[in-house]
């Protein structure tokens, strides 16, 4: 085989569709967008617009509330965090911090803080030091042998 022998499998490209380009086109005159009417013009973005009709997105009541200063909180699950140990990326022996937690890539940013959850299993004994974390997960935690210590600011 030689450079200029190399081809595209036949059938993997197609030639674009010029429309309005004359009538052997097969898409001349018209281009397509039948006759008349608001779609058959140039500029049109009708997405949700119901033709003068109060669109339903408007009709139906506006629900709950979004609390404009929220917390948003990382979130790492145990069964991670035993995963980064095995691997070696984390020290179960000194104390795993947030900064330790963004270090090692098992979360990618702060946020507002770290939240421990209980999903997976954690055998090694650790100590955790974090902005929030579940019931379930400082139990867990502590059924292995270890410690998980909440900033004051965030227990739950």
């Amino acid at each position: 085989m030689k450079l200029n022998e190399l081809r595209d499998n036949p059938g993997a490209t197609k030639p674009r569709k010029r429309v309005g380009r004359g009538p052997g086109s097969g898409t001349g005159k018209m281009g397509g967008r039948g006759i008349k009417g608001q779609k058959s013009r140039s500029g049109v973005a009708i997405n949700g617009y119901e033709g003068g009709q109060m669109p339903l997105y408007q009709r139906l009541p506006k629900r709950g509330f979004n609390k404009p200063n929220r917390k948003a909180f990382a979130v790492i699950n145990l069964g991670l965090i035993q995963k980064f140990i095995d691997a070696g990326k984390l020290d179960a022996k000194s104390a795993i911090t947030e900064d330790a937690l963004i270090a090692s890539g098992a979360v990618r940013r702060k946020l507002d803080g770290i939240r421990v959850l209980a999903k997976g299993e954690i055998t090694s004994k650790v100590d955790l030091q974090v902005t929030g974390a579940s019931k379930s997960a400082v139990d867990a935690v502590e059924k292995a042998g270890g410690k998980l210590a909440v900033a004051a600011a965030a227990a739950e």
